[in-house]
């Protein structure tokens, strides 16, 4: 059967296949009338590369840094929750990978296993932790620390779920978790006043939101007067949210995301938002990505669009689905290897020869 699997949609194939109808839609889709799922990757299929050569490709390096701390390769895992609906312990088994293949994780607050027994099965992986503000600071703050004590090097904060946004699939499918799923990194921090379902998760994605809705930039400097670690800000896609960043020193990062499209649908493919972000951060802040992307040639377009690294999502749960911790090495190692191969085809020897004149819009190319 893996003799077959020769790039990620084999895996989203045979997760449509295996799972049942409504945990793929949970994972599969988006929120409305998936417009923004779509457009993610179609996106990508509107730019076109140019390719330059006669260069000698015979040695190509992948590794970069974020924020200070060496990869391997510029592709990471996004913080994606609930990962034991496709396969037990799936957390345990993407950290696994991702440290032994050199790549970051960002692991989600909605996790089913705890931060610290994710980063004790893969002591060595660089590991940042993805959070919400929650309507309890003292809550917030012991979950921060919580993390700092585990050896998370960073903190991503999600910044575009003030509410959830309304996912008909989950509706209609009447979408909840197995009662043996549990989401551990708030279930150790609840006290007696907190027992309402969503916070402990249950009920995330069907209307129960576990981030204040209040939330706002004095929030972000107040995360950062209690904490020592860099904040990547996750959902950031105008200039306009980019600019106001660079006002908050705690801020040391733009995760360019329309969270999968599963809450407001319509918004821009994240590889359309993300030239006016770069231009308007500069190197400021470190720029990432995440959403719609499939293949090593999506990577190669968003590095040259000026994303540091790329974070992958639903290919992961797919690798997951299909083999469990051999099924997420396989989708890791195919996105690395078919990036490695579109370097070479277009005389790239490290990601700093990936300039933006590689890409250009369908529509450009069409008049050049």
């Amino acid at each position: 059967m893996s003799g077959r699997m020769v790039c990620v949609d084999d895996f989203e194939e045979f997760s449509r296949k295996h799972l049942s109808k409504a945990t793929w839609e949970f994972f599969s889709g988006g929120s409305e009338e998936c417009q923004t799922v779509l457009e993610n990757r179609n996106a990508f299929k509107r730019l076109r590369i140019r390719p330059r050569f006669l260069r000698d490709v015979s040695r190509r390096d992948l590794s970069t840094t974020l924020l200070g701390e060496r990869v391997e390769f510029p592709i990471g895992v996004s913080p994606t929750g609930l990962k034991d609906i496709a396969w037990p312990q799936g957390d345990i088994y993407v950290a696994k990978v991702a440290a032994e293949m050199g790549a970051c994780m960002a692991v989600s607050t909605f996790s089913n296993s705890s931060a610290e027994d994710i980063m004790a099965a893969s002591p060595h992986g660089l590991k940042w932790f993805q959070m919400y503000f929650m309507p309890n600071k003292v809550f917030t703050q012991r979950l921060i620390q919580k993390v700092e004590r585990a050896g998370y090097k960073a903190l991503v904060v999600t910044v575009d779920l003030p509410i959830v946004g309304k996912r008909y699939s989950d509706i209609r499918n009447k979408f909840q978790l197995p009662p043996h799923v549990t989401v551990p990194n708030l279930l150790a921090l609840k006290d007696g006043s907190e027992q309402d379902s969503a916070k402990d998760g249950r009920n995330y994605g069907m209307g129960g939101s576990p981030q204040d809705p209040a939330f706002s930039w004095k929030d972000i400097d107040w995360l950062s007067s209690i904490t020592n670690l860099p904040i990547i800000l996750k959902g950031i896609l105008t200039a306009e949210d980019a600019g106001i960043a660079l006002d908050h020193p705690g801020v040391k990062g733009i995760l360019v995301s329309n969270h999968g499209g599963r809450q407001l649908d319509g918004v821009p493919a994240t590889i359309e938002a993300l030239p006016e972000i770069v231009r308007t951060v500069g190197d400021k802040l470190e720029v990432y990505l995440d959403g719609g992307v499939r293949t090593g040639t999506d990577v190669l377009k968003a590095l040259a669009l000026g994303a540091r690294a790329v974070f992958v999502g639903r290919p992961v749960i797919w690798g997951l689905t299909f083999n469990g911790e051999e099924g997420v090495r396989q989708v890791m190692k195919i996105l690395r290897d078919e990036l490695d191969l579109a370097m070479a085809l277009s005389d790239c020897c490290s990601l700093g020869d990936i300039q933006p004149a590689l890409v250009v819009r369908e529509e450009v190319y069409s008049k050049l």
